[in-house]
């Protein structure tokens, strides 16, 4: 069925972002999942080709649009490439929105040219060592010591950890914390007490750098405070419908292209003679993830087209979010299963996109989450 989510000025983008795939990104893709992290300088090159900051304002460098199509473009394009390495998608999505709506004019100045030229790599620290998607268990403490925090705790399982110059770290400013006592402070790079543990070994995204970070004693500005204080958990319930819409896009984007790939596979792979797309098994099982996928496809594309007015709830994007990773990890998973023997090869795409795609139903709310989430809402 024809798509008519995207106008020209999207597919125009689109071939913006493959080019920059096909120079900048797939020829040293290999090389950054056995180092484990990606070049700096090829966040400079995204800067440059208009791939950083598409919501933020043209007078600090960005590309001033809030139409959120053009960042599924994105999110679509590294998906089917495969590119799970550069985290794009955390910085625009998931880090920008907190930036763009809630720092004040000296902080737009200060970090929102570097966050578009992508001199700035950022990350947001919410998840703690006992605490996930659990946010009102937050440990970490920030005291307040006149014209500043005092910083303390840990956080893990960080994107971006090892490269990010700029942290919104969520911490509790009140004694108990929760929904009514947590603020968000930039923590930067270079700050007295912040460090950097490994960077963790995941059984998939190996070229996307995720560490653990301690905070000891840090000394963050009160101008570095972002937006209200106590306000934190309000903000983050408010950004994590696009942060959710954001990881759905990219899972059903993934689903349909390992999907293609499988297709041509049985087609040229034989079996007892004959083609494997010959066998009705087979074709029925393409069938049957076909029609997912085109279903899918066609609720996210209305989930984008209402977040593009702003006019998507948590709810729906909580569906969006739940339904599509769990599509994507079955589909991969059936694609893996006909692939054979050589699925469980390395060497084919199907592999990889077995152990990257895993985490997709975890991070970002796990599928269990996005179910209460929905619940409660029906049911009180």
């Amino acid at each position: 069925m024809r798509r008519d989510l995207y106008g020209p000025e999207h597919e125009a983008f689109r071939e913006t972002v493959r080019t920059f795939l096909a120079k900048e990104v797939l020829p040293h893709h290999e090389r950054w999942e056995r180092e484990g992290v990606v070049d700096r300088e090829v966040w400079r090159s995204a800067g440059r080709q208009g791939l950083l900051g598409l919501a933020v304002d043209e007078e600090y460098g960005g590309g001033g649009t809030a139409d959120f199509r053009h960042s599924a473009v994105l999110i679509e394009e590294f998906a089917r490439a495969g590119a799970s390495g550069l985290a794009l998608s955390l910085h625009n999505d998931i880090v920008g929105p907190y930036l763009t709506r809630l720092a004040n004019d000296e902080q737009r100045r200060r970090w929102l040219p570097g966050f578009s030229s992508g001199e700035i790599i950022t990350a947001i620290a919410m998840t703690e060592p006992g605490a996930g998607s659990d946010l009102q268990g937050i440990r970490t403490t920030a005291v307040d010591r006149g014209d500043h925090y005092l910083l303390n705790g840990a956080k893990t399982f960080i994107s971006n950890g090892v490269l990010a110059d700029l942290v919104v770290v969520v911490a509790r400013t009140t004694p108990e914390g929760g929904s009514g006592g947590q603020s968000l402070l930039v923590v930067e790079r270079g700050m007295a007490g912040f460090e950097r543990g490994r960077n963790l070994d995941k059984i998939g995204q190996k070229a996307q750098d995720t560490a653990e970070l301690f905070l000891h004693d840090v000394r963050v500005p009160k101008a570095n405070l972002l937006g209200e204080e106590n306000q934190a958990f309000a903000y983050l319930m408010a950004n994590l419908a696009q942060e959710r819409l954001a990881i759905a896009v990219g899972a059903a984007a993934a689903a349909e292209e390992i999907l293609d790939i499988t297709t041509r596979y049985v087609k040229e792979r034989e079996a007892f003679g004959r083609p494997l797309a010959r066998l009705q098994h087979i074709r029925f099982e393409i069938a049957e993830m076909a029609t997912e996928a085109a279903v899918t496809r066609a609720f996210l594309d209305r989930c984008v087209a209402e977040h593009s007015r702003a006019e998507l709830d948590a709810v729906h994007a909580s569906m969006a979010k739940w339904w599509a990773t769990e599509l994507q990890k079955r589909i991969t998973d059936r694609c893996l299963q006909l692939h054979g023997g050589y699925g469980y090869m390395t060497e084919y795409r199907v592999a990889k996109a077995f152990v990257d795609g895993r985490i997709q139903t975890i991070y970002g709310g796990t599928t269990e989450i996005m179910k209460e989430i929905i619940g409660r809402s029906l049911l009180g």
